[in-house]
């Protein structure tokens, strides 16, 4: 018997991955939940595993092909053994004959550390001409591709051959039509002087799916909100104070969770956020969409960059909840193993760049949310206090907010307010 290994379902509004890498080869055994395939979709790198143990079959799809979701991507054969048999079968028998020599890379093909699956068996001629079904795909789409040209009004013929599996055409395939220029090429401003010529001590490396999705989204945040930011400064002192008082008694209280500054700054957000929920809303179209809940979206360091996995409900967790919570997102996240669905529908976010040293910033929006809290470093500054100067550990604070939904007294408002909550944490407890 043989199981299916397929993409699994990827999360919300993702209907397609990108075979990044193969981590078994044809042949090869594999045991029951052992990853053999890494995916890359616009959000997050996911690991398939097989769903039996057995001999792993042949690849389905190369490495650098764009996959939807229930797609075949192998079988594993229950208590099967290694065997040249387990390939692919030849399109068409042909006599032993010396291997020619290795055609160029076409253009756009995957390169650069991606290898082909590891041949298991002897040299495989394929036909001069494909196919009948092959030729008539050869201009089809793929589903999440023929949704986006029907949305776009553009012609299958238009975008011409795909580079998907027969030629089919992808998701990206539409994406690089899109994006080519509209004018002659006659018309095109000339280059400004020459080509780009690498230095023998510099490394070129592909942009990886969720690097490219990072980059377009946060510049759409750019092109689309109407981005402004307000400052303030947190005295830290009452909350270190709290802190060290009931760390070890909080420790011992909730099973080796830790009292951090992240659960108090939460809760002094989720307070502001029910007093000021324009800053917890959403554009959508001609709408602005309130929410009386909060997602809260905390930003985490991982192997591949910042990911901001989200607090369902922040407004209904308490101190500890929110502690565990934070500490198994930052452990998945080096790990690799957060899940899709815990990246998706935060309504407001934080990020703390002071535990990388970061003394101020101006934090960008993660759309389509409206605004975004920026934590920095603790750092003892001289500060007036009732006419003294004195010295105390004080945090600057960063609001990036949408002003096309958020007025700036509301903004300055809520910073403020979530400023006393920190300063003063007995405030959180009374609701104040």
């Amino acid at each position: 018997m043989s199981a299916e290994i397929k993409v699994p379902t990827l999360g919300e509004s993702v209907t397609s991955a990108i075979i990044a890498r193969w981590l078994k080869q044809p042949g090869e055994t594999v045991s029951v939940d052992e990853p053999v395939v890494e995916l890359e979709t616009d959000k997050v790198s996911v690991e398939v595993s097989a769903p039996e143990a057995g001999v792993l079959g042949p690849h389905e799809v190369e490495e650098g092909a764009e996959v939807e979701v229930g797609a075949l991507l192998s079988v594993v054969e229950a208590g099967g053994a290694a065997s040249p048999a387990q390939a692919k079968p030849a399109a068409a028998p042909v006599a032993a004959a010396p291997a020619p020599a290795p055609a160029s890379a076409p253009a756009g093909a995957p390169t650069g550390g991606i290898q082909p699956p590891r041949p298991t068996s002897g040299p495989v001629a394929r036909p001069a001409t494909p196919p009948a079904d092959v030729q008539r795909e050869g201009h089809a789409p793929l589903p999440a591709a023929q949704k986006m040209m029907t949305e776009k009004k553009v012609d299958a013929s238009a975008v011409g051959d795909g580079t998907g599996k027969d030629g089919r055409i992808t998701k990206g395939d539409v994406l690089a039509f899109l994006d080519r220029p509209t004018q002659p090429a006659a018309k095109a401003p000339a280059a400004k002087g020459p080509a780009r010529t690498d230095d023998p001590r510099e490394e070129r490396v592909k942009m990886t799916r969720l690097r490219k999705t990072i980059a377009n989204r946060l510049k759409d945040a750019q092109n689309t909100a109407a981005i402004l930011t307000t400052f303030n400064e947190v005295d830290m002192s009452a909350a270190m104070a709290m802190r060290a008082q009931y760390k070890e008694a909080f420790e011992k209280k909730h099973d080796g969770a830790r009292l951090g500054f992240m659960s108090i700054f939460v809760r002094a957000c989720v307070a502001a956020l029910k007093e000021f929920p324009a800053v917890n809303a959403e554009i959508d179209g001609d709408d602005i969409v309130y929410r009386n809940f909060v997602h809260m979206g905390i930003a985490v360091g991982g192997p591949n960059g910042l990911v901001v996995p989200v607090l369902r409900d922040a407004d209904r967790m308490g101190f500890a909840e929110i502690e565990r919570s934070i500490a198994g997102f930052g452990k998945r996240a080096r790990d690799g193993a957060l899940k899709l669905d815990e990246l998706t529908g935060g309504t407001f976010s934080i990020t703390n760049g002071g535990i990388y040293g970061s003394l101020m910033s101006t934090p960008i929006l993660n759309p389509p949310q409206s605004a975004i809290l920026g934590m920095h470093k603790i750092q003892e500054r001289p500060i007036a206090v009732a006419g003294q100067v004195v010295i105390r550990p004080m945090m600057y604070v960063a609001l990036s907010y949408d002003h096309r939904v958020i007025d700036g007294k509301e903004a300055v408002s809520f910073l403020v307010r979530m400023k006393e909550g920190v300063e003063d944490p007995r405030r959180l407890l009374l609701e104040l």
